[in-house]
């Protein structure tokens, strides 16, 4: 859909300007809206290409890819993560999904079960929602900060902040090791929230994705939205960067995640594994036996 300039709009690259009432949860990069009836094809381009390039990066061995998913309740995370990898192959992919974290985790610090869960060389890993909830779940209600047993003189006003240092410090860490991390913001508007939670409500075979937690977290919407901007603007470099993804409209989210996948493996230089003088050696005396014994 797009070429890898056509991105930027979208990447966060300067946190000190970065404000997030600046990007639009409407935007479709100008793109008119009988492109909706094509986004499919689109769509399957993109996956095709991703496809290719993730069976590289499993043969290869040498690299990891990292995919962060974080976004209000129905913004379309789901969505995404089905449409966009439906074409990967299962054995080069895992997915994670966080929920509230169990005793065992609580009795962990703020990133233990993350970083358990952090995909091998040659795959792609999915977090859906991940250590990011540390510093917004967990700020939005303190009674989950509480149940973390941290030392008193452990919990002072900076806490937050010192937070987004450690996971600076983690996702430098992951660069530094071979592990690329791309993180995506759905950004969704109040109003196309309202629509698709009624929409649960409405459509009987969608009951089963509503919650009334889900309308506990909306009336915090204001305070989410200021820890989302914090949160942005201190973690996004260039070795891990954040794009506010325009969710409103869900066939360009699912377009635009798939081009920032596809561009994130094409800059790895991606390459099928070559024999060496031994392994020809080895290949040519195996064809021999096989041929032999037909």
């Amino acid at each position: 859909m797009t070429k890898p300039d056509l991105l930027r709009p979208f990447l966060v690259t300067d946190g000190s300007k970065f404000r997030l009432k600046d990007y639009d949860p409407g935007d479709t990069a100008g793109l008119p809206p009988e492109m909706k009836a094509r986004s499919k094809a689109l769509l399957q381009e993109g996956v095709a290409r991703m496809a290719a390039l993730q069976a590289r990066l499993y043969a290869q061995d040498r690299w990891g890819l990292l995919l962060i998913f974080q976004a209000m309740d129905a913004a379309g995370k789901d969505g995404a993560i089905e449409h966009v990898m439906s074409g990967v192959n299962p054995q080069g992919c895992q997915v994670h999904a966080f929920k509230a974290p169990s005793l065992e985790e609580l009795d962990h610090d703020s990133l233990w079960r993350s970083a358990r869960a952090l995909p091998e060389r040659g795959r792609i890993g999915i977090f859906n929602r991940s250590y990011y909830e540390e510093v917004l779940v967990v700020r939005i209600h303190p009674q989950l900060l509480e149940a973390q047993k941290l030392p008193r003189p452990r919990i002072t006003p900076r806490i937050w902040k010192e937070r987004f240092e450690d996971i600076n410090a983690l996702e430098r860490h992951l660069w530094r090791n071979g592990t690329i991390v791309r993180k995506f913001y759905l950004h969704v508007s109040k109003r196309e929230q309202q629509r698709r939670l009624l929409e649960r409500l409405d459509n009987p075979e969608k009951n089963w994705k509503f919650s009334t937690a889900d309308l506990v977290e909306r009336a915090q919407w204001n305070a989410y939205r200021d820890a989302y901007a914090d949160a942005l603007a201190a973690t996004s470099h260039d070795h891990a960067p954040w794009y506010v993804i325009p969710a409103d409209h869900k066939w360009f989210a699912q377009a635009l995640v798939a081009d920032i996948v596809v561009d994130a493996l094409a800059g790895l230089d991606l390459s099928l594994p070559q024999p060496d003088a031994q392994r020809r050696r080895d290949l040519a005396e195996a064809r021999r036996q096989l041929t032999a014994r037909a």
